[in-house]
């Protein structure tokens, strides 16, 4: 999955999120950089991350839900 970048000032909750009460907020300080924090906690601390980093990281969730649906419809 790859991560429109560009830099926002605003936090935006991750679409990602469930209505389950765990929610991940995240914000563009800079066109790079990716930053996450609990939107529970919002002066909490908060993750900074290589914009590339997350999308490598949102693209291997992906392939892990992928092998599990394949994995469970074979059960």
């Amino acid at each position: 999955m790859v991560i429109e970048q560009g830099v926002a000032r605003a936090w935006i909750k991750s679409s990602y999120s469930g209505g389950n009460g765990a929610c991940l907020e995240v914000r563009f300080p800079a066109r790079d950089v990716l930053a996450v924090r609990d939107s529970k906690d919002p002066a909490g601390p908060l993750l900074g991350f290589p914009a590339g980093s997350w999308s490598a990281f949102l693209d291997a969730v992906d392939a892990v839900d992928a092998v599990d649906v394949v994995h469970a419809a074979s059960c």
